[in-house]
């Protein structure tokens, strides 16, 4: 089972690292030019982050659909889900293009946008847009790999995105002096990228599921009903997470430029351990899914003690790094001494969050291959409730300080409310 387990995390770890590099790169970018610059790209990409984000069942209910499929041995139910999954992406991405004018200024609106960066945020947000249907696409087929229990073509699809991401961006900003709508186009370009390698590696592998298509049993409608109804679930849990975020970025911008660029920054120590740790979270979404659906109840518990053991030992890598080079880790991101500065009081949270946070990650992981929507769902409800309890108590006396504390005890209600849900049901908490 530790072989399963790592054959599966470490490809997955590789593969999640590289999302955060591309973010990080882009604050790298824009942390030469000024803390006006590392704000903008950091609200555009939450503004992104919140649209895609809200749609990320698209790889989660695929995910634990198919992998219960795959236990099941059952490949025509594998088939279906991913084209259940493509459809729902193509019609979202319509929609998404569709209602652009009203996302950017609803979210310009929440986000506490000032009038100079206004300008810079919509440029990055107009071209990054049409990204979309490529965007919601390559997530019903990574969680359709992942639930094949495939970690190895993830991890081209997603090395694929972000080195081109990455690459284009450099050459666009460092060559051409585009800025923001430089990093933009890299991102539009990448995605495109990256859905023609995950036709590519679906072809050059799962052709024969081809014989198991069918557009009637696809949109047939209990099928589809069930596919939606747990996507629902998931997708008001996933709301959940990314209003707490955006509501993070939202206070940071009311606290003025130097702190949102600041905070922008100390979000990227979050998502490299968010990601590094989520291999172990995707790898149990794919075991425990597996087993599951196989009727294994003493492999699914397995797969579970291993994904928290993994996981918390490389959360205690995190915690030693961030302690030990946080700072020459800011200074990778900016040279201006005013952001440092501004930044440099709240390291110790980068130190605390792998520790403290890391729970809800692999326990996300167990809901997901668990197909337990609803109880992931009500969890995340809860948590939401006491991270806006606590902050509200605490902006005044605490200010950033508190904003960062209310954001750990938001994870931390995460992981034990999931704790106290599956300590009640156990493997039969769907």
């Amino acid at each position: 089972m530790n072989r399963e387990m790592l054959r599966l995390a470490v490809p997955n770890i590789l593969s999640n690292i590289s999302v955060p590099l591309l973010s990080s790169v882009d604050t790298l970018l824009m942390g030469h030019l000024t803390a006006l610059h590392i704000g903008a790209v950091g609200v555009g990409a939450m503004v992104f982050n919140f649209i895609y984000w809200n749609f990320g069942f698209l790889r989660m209910g695929t995910t634990g659909l198919t992998a219960q499929a795959y236990g099941r041995q059952d490949e025509a139910s594998m088939m279906h889900t991913l084209g259940r999954g493509l459809l729902v992406a193509i019609v979202l991405a319509i929609i998404i293009l569709v209602f652009q004018y009203p996302l950017i200024e609803a979210s310009l609106f929440l986000l506490n946008i000032s009038e100079e960066q206004r300008p810079l945020v919509e440029e990055y947000f107009y071209i990054r847009i049409w990204a979309a249907p490529a965007t919601l696409a390559s997530y019903a087929i990574l969680g359709w790999f992942f639930g094949m229990q495939n970690a190895i073509f993830p991890l081209i699809l997603t090395l694929a995105v972000n080195l081109t991401n990455i690459i284009v961006s450099w050459i666009l900003v460092r060559e051409y002096g585009m800025d923001t709508a430089g990093v933009a186009y890299g991102t539009l370009i990448a995605q495109y990228v990256g859905l023609v390698v995950a036709v590519f590696l679906f072809f050059g592998r799962y052709r024969s599921f081809l014989s198991h298509f069918s557009q009637q049993a696809i949109l047939q409608w209990q099928s589809l009903k069930g596919f939606l109804a747990l996507n629902a679930d998931i997708f008001i849990r996933t709301f959940c997470l990314t209003f707490a975020f955006g509501f993070f970025y939202s206070q940071s911008a009311s606290e003025g430029t130097l702190i949102l660029a600041a905070n922008v920054i100390l979000l990227q120590f979050l998502n490299w351990m968010s990601y590094g740790v989520d291999g172990f979270a995707f790898a149990s979404e794919s075991l425990v899914g597996k087993y599951a659906g196989a009727g294994d109840k003493s492999k699914t518990m397995q797969a579970i003690r291993l994904s928290f053991f993994w996981g918390m030992g490389l959360a205690g890598l995190y915690a030693l790094v961030y302690g030990i080079g946080g700072m020459a880790i800011l200074e990778l991101f900016t040279n201006k001494a005013d952001v440092l500065a501004a930044a440099r009081p709240f390291l110790v949270w980068m130190v605390v969050f792998p520790l403290l946070s890391t729970p809800c990650y692999i326990w996300d992981g167990v809901f997901i291959g668990l197909t337990a929507a609803k109880a992931m769902r009500n969890s995340m409800l809860l948590s939401l409730a006491v991270y806006l309890l606590i902050y509200f108590l605490l902006q005044d006396t605490y200010g950033n300080h508190g904003l960062w504390l209310a954001l750990l005890l938001f994870m931390v209600a995460r992981g034990l409310f999931q704790w106290a849900l599956f300590w009640r049901k156990g493997v039969e908490l769907a």
